[in-house]
């Protein structure tokens, strides 16, 4: 189809008479000749009335910024000295002829493009500011993103389906958003977390190839890679193990990589989830990061340090050390700081030894712990982590979880500091996560992933130490950002059934949340797995943003509300009525 209007001018469309269409975004008045930028799309483009064409003359003189205009005139070379490289027409101008004033714009809130925008202000005038070339941008590229992906699942023979958004409230992990019933007074649809039973029910249904680029919704606190309503790549394969899985996301990514930042060479790493906290205290490293934690626990069984002693041959609790190359040259202040980070974190210290010269104990060796340690366990602490003089190490001796939260966090936080990242793209599985882990405070349990995760063997479902069922999850982390997660199913009723029992469901528990769906897997269900996407914090990691909210074309604030819309809103009496509500308005 051709196009009413040119947007691609260039060096090759001089001479040529065209036109286009745009906002205004700067007007200049030289002596009599009006110079405007029109905005095209992703293209700025300068435009040029001379005072003899007296019509359009006039129409320029009455532009200002974002009125929208149509203009036609001959494409021409600018001088040299006025040639912006900076644009992709940037060595052309059109002399216009004929203008055309298609609307007139209120003196906008902010100047596009300006960067110091508070994000309040770029979020209510969202309209305004998507007008500005970063935005422009980042839309782009998703749905450059979003046609990779597509392209990559047709061309393997999957079938895109989508699923229900009213459905049946389940426990996912999150809280639901929940839509009430007009016509069934009382009752409540839920909003999905995700398709994990739909996409189940269609590998029993026979569709063998599932693929969906879903939306989904979590009422769950927010943060800047969080959303209440989220973009996820859901798939699904059946009669599928892991390595399947890993190779058919290994093939995807590398064509991502190539199409969307023409890097053609993607390498991933497997790593083990209790290898990953033994290592970095979490299950998301970043391998860019070349700090890790060892357990010193056998060089410190016999030294007097109290807060180290207290912790020794205890189940739950570990000790361990953290060398930082060149992290002797930290101040007093900066490891004031980093302490107040642990204390953050649960701990209730920071340890440390500065190596200033690791052969001089009594001198290069500067802690106000080595009294309690001695030279044999400090020297033997030095060569366990491979430290050198000029290094610093951290210590950290508390219950497990204490231990790998703050140290997790110091790893990530020097590693920024002393700029030991390096730029490079670190794809990593992780995988054998446990099935069951407590709900915090509480000794109930709940799944790590979600209940239909299989275990890694069904037996292990008899074992007296739930807590230590491993399964067949996995979740694939990019320069420590989880951005995939997924697990190969439950494919027999019997087991599932197992599952809901081990998390302390009831029988009418059972039968009421997931009646349908057990008796769908008893139908010939075939062993499945598959795996899901955030399209949303992919994009941003493509994009280095720092929010999601600048992939997004119109997010929501860290309060779950938009400002655009002033959503969300009250309703009328009506309403409510029609629905069989009342708002319990008591004043407390």
């Amino acid at each position: 189809m051709e196009s009413l209007y040119e947007y691609q001018i260039n060096q090759d469309s001089v001479g040529k008479n065209v036109t286009v269409a745009g906002w205004v975004s700067k007007r200049r008045d030289h002596g009599g000749v009006i110079f405007i930028d029109l905005r095209i799309a992703n293209n700025i483009i300068q435009a040029v009335f001379n005072p003899e064409d007296k019509d359009s003359f006039i129409i320029a003189e009455r532009l200002r910024n974002e009125y929208v205009v149509e203009v036609s005139g001959i494409v021409r070379e600018r001088s040299k000295e006025n040639i912006n490289k900076n644009l992709i027409s940037g060595n052309v101008e059109i002399v216009v002829d004929k203008i055309r004033l298609l609307n007139e714009s209120k003196t906008p809130p902010f100047s596009i493009n300006d960067l110091s925008v508070n994000e309040d202000q770029r979020l209510k005038y969202r309209y305004m500011d998507m007008r500005g070339e970063q935005l422009q941008k980042n839309m782009r590229l998703r749905s450059k993103l979003v046609e990779s992906i597509r392209n990559f699942f047709y061309s393997h023979d999957f079938i895109d389906i989508e699923t229900p958004v009213l459905t049946k409230t389940t426990p996912e992990g999150a809280r639901d958003y929940l839509v009430p019933s007009r016509v069934h007074p009382g009752d409540f649809y839920a909003l999905p977390q995700s398709p994990q039973i739909f996409k189940q029910t269609l590998m029993i249904g026979g569709i063998d190839k599932y693929f969906q680029i879903a939306r989904c919704f979590r009422d769950e606190d927010l943060r800047a890679d969080r959303q209440p309503e989220f973009t996820q790549l859901d798939v699904e394969l059946a009669f599928a193990n892991e390595n399947i899985i890993y190779a058919l996301i290994e093939e995807l990514f590398k064509k991502i990589f190539k199409d969307i930042l023409n890097e053609s060479i993607i390498n991933f790493e497997n790593i083990s989830y209790s290898d990953a906290l033994n290592k970095y205290g979490c299950d998301k490293p970043d391998l860019r990061n070349p700090l890790v934690i060892k357990d010193i626990e056998g060089l410190v069984d016999k030294c007097e340090f109290k807060v180290f002693s207290d912790h020794l041959n205890q189940k739950d609790s570990r000790i361990v050390a953290l060398r930082v190359p060149g992290g002797n040259k930290l101040s007093r202040k900066e490891i004031d700081e980093l302490t107040k980070l642990a204390i953050s974190c649960g701990a209730k210290g920071l340890a440390y030894l500065k190596c200033d010269s690791i052969s001089d104990y009594d001198n290069g060796i500067i802690s106000p712990i080595k009294k309690f340690l001695g030279p044999d366990v400090v020297n033997n602490i030095i060569k366990l982590t491979g430290s050198a003089s000029g290094d610093i190490i951290f210590f950290s001796a508390d219950k497990t979880n204490v231990v790998n939260a703050s140290m997790s966090t110091l790893i990530k936080k020097l590693g920024e500091d002393l700029n030991l990242i390096k730029p490079a793209w670190k794809f990593l599985w992780v995988t054998n996560y446990p099935l069951f882990e407590k709900i915090e405070g509480s000794d109930k349990l709940t799944s790590l992933h979600h209940p239909f995760t299989s275990p890694l063997r069904d037996e292990d479902l008899n074992s007296n130490d739930i807590l230590n069922i491993k399964s067949r999850a996995y979740d694939l982390v990019l320069n420590g950002n989880e951005i995939g997660g997924g697990s190969i199913r439950i494919h027999n009723p019997l087991i599932q059934k197992k599952v809901f029992e081990l998390l302390n469901l009831t029988e009418d528990e059972i039968e009421s949340k997931f009646g349908f769906f057990i008796e769908a897997l008893s139908y010939g269900c075939p062993p499945h797995g598959g795996i899901a996407f955030g399209i949303d914090r992919l994009a941003m990691l493509l994009l280095e943003a720092n929010s999601i909210r600048e992939v997004i074309a119109f997010p929501k604030t860290q309060s779950s509300s938009c400002l655009l819309t002033n959503a969300p809103s009250s309703i009328s009496d009506l309403q409510l009525e029609e629905l069989s509500l009342k708002i319990d308005s008591k004043e407390e």
